[in-house]
């Protein structure tokens, strides 16, 4: 039995094609849908974009039939423009305000009760991202689900880039006399290129090896980093020595990091990017960018030049560049930084448009990236260049975003199996004790 679905704003707002997702189903948009549409087309970021996109789409349908009787889509399903189940008489006594939300459940509602009244009704599910939309939904008999098409993976499934296996001894003995193993003589089950292997005794004595698939995806080899300090900085745990590994590979385009506060993300990713552009010159310059999203209320509009508009959203990565210049004056980095032209920072709202070759790029904070945010971004890269995306998924300050449906978490999943890739999730916080517990509490 097919089934109607009555879209919520958000989810045209988050994926603009979701109209396609639903099968041979019948898509039901109310008005007040596009009333919210219209008024968010004239933003000048992503929720602006996918609004003009959704309206042109939507004008588009206009071709093949009226919108308010109902049209037919290629992939089998149906779509019209609700107009007549628009009464509020059923939810008056209990959301007395005619807000947008509750005009849409009244929709919603109407047309479930008309389903209701016919021998084959069809069941009629609301498809909402905002939660309390969805509660207040099955709070008056009414359907409801998240839209989850958008996801990159299943619940708790993203890649982390880390395996552990238990192997036996005459293995870790041949690996650390030879230096690499082919993996299928041991493992039986799938790697992916550059991923990496903690590699432990079976039968529980305290031998281990790290290791990492070869590009291939079929040879296990040791880590070959040999820089012990980077500006200053070490490795502290295991999956900062990965990180270190990724992060100095020039076969290795793309990087990308993940893990809570504190874990050293930042702090590797510019001691690196540093250490390969002032010391060793692989690169002409050092590109730090992150989004501009603010983690509470927004402060409103800055005054000064860009640069100084700049600062407060870039003062984490001043941060560590302190740290690693190892600054002892307030306004001290601004002097080295003003004299050092292979050094930029820069907000992401300027990338787009711009080619950029033979540069080593840190994208911070990526996880508030969208999917089109981060595929912009990655088409920017030029020869010769690399480029670290790193965040903390779990960390998402984006209205329409969560862990699994990121600009972060799309990259990482769409290239675990690219030769030009690797990934780590690093898992320790080296901050400070009080920042680690803080990271696993709360």
């Amino acid at each position: 039995m097919t089934k109607i679905y009555v879209l919520d704003t958000n989810v045209l707002l988050q994926d603009p094609n979701a109209v396609f997702s639903f099968a041979d189903n019948e898509i039901v948009i109310p008005a007040v849908v596009l009333e919210e549409v219209d008024s968010k087309k004239r933003y000048m970021n992503e929720i602006g974009r996918n609004a003009r996109y959704v309206s042109k789409l939507i004008d588009g349908f206009r071709l093949t039939g009226k919108l308010h009787e109902k049209i037919q889509l290629d992939n089998g399903g149906t779509l019209r423009i609700e107009l007549n189940h628009r009464s509020f008489h059923q939810l008056q006594e209990i959301f007395v305000e005619k807000t947008n939300d509750n005009r849409i459940l009244a929709v919603a509602k109407n047309i479930a009760l008309e389903e209701e009244t016919k021998t084959n009704g069809r069941p009629v599910i609301l498809v909402s991202k905002d939660a309390l939309l969805r509660v207040k939904a099955d709070a008056i008999g009414l359907y409801a689900e998240d839209f989850l098409n958008d996801r990159v993976v299943e619940m708790d499934h993203l890649y982390t880039g880390l395996q552990e296996l238990y192997v036996d001894i005459d293995m870790l003995r041949r690996f650390y006399e030879k230096g690499e193993i082919e993996s299928k003589e041991y493992v039986n089950q799938t790697l992916y290129p550059n991923q990496f292997l903690i590699m432990k005794d079976e039968l529980g004595s305290s031998a281990s090896a790290l290791g990492m698939v070869d590009q291939s995806g079929t040879i296990i080899k040791k880590l070959v980093n040999k820089h012990d300090s980077v500006w200053g900085v070490k490795p502290r745990n295991a999956q900062q020595s990965m990180a270190a590994e990724l992060l100095f590979r020039k076969d290795i385009q793309l990087v990308t990091m993940t893990g809570k506060a504190g874990t050293g993300k930042t702090l590797l990713a510019l001691a690196a990017g540093l250490m390969q552009t002032e010391d060793l010159r692989l690169y002409k310059k050092l590109l730090v960018a992150r989004p501009i999203i603010p983690v509470g209320k927004d402060i409103g509009y800055l005054p000064g030049e860009k640069q100084e508009k700049l600062r407060p959203w870039m003062q984490p990565v001043y941060d560590n560049l302190e740290f690693l210049f190892n600054t002892k004056k307030p306004g001290e980095i601004d002097a080295i930084l003003a004299g050092m032209s292979s050094i930029e920072v820069e907000a992401l709202t300027y990338i787009r448009g711009r080619s950029i070759p033979e540069q080593f790029i840190i994208i911070d904070e990526a996880q508030n990236l969208t999917k089109h945010e981060a595929k912009t971004i990655l088409t920017r890269v030029g020869e010769r260049s690399k480029i670290v995306f790193m965040g903390d998924p779990e960390q998402i300050d984006h209205p329409y975003l969560d862990e699994y449906n990121n600009g972060l978490s799309y990259i990482l999943e769409k290239f675990k199996e690219e030769e030009v890739a690797g990934h780590i999730k690093l898992l320790k916080g080296e901050r400070s004790e009080l920042a680690q517990l803080a990271a696993d509490l709360l």
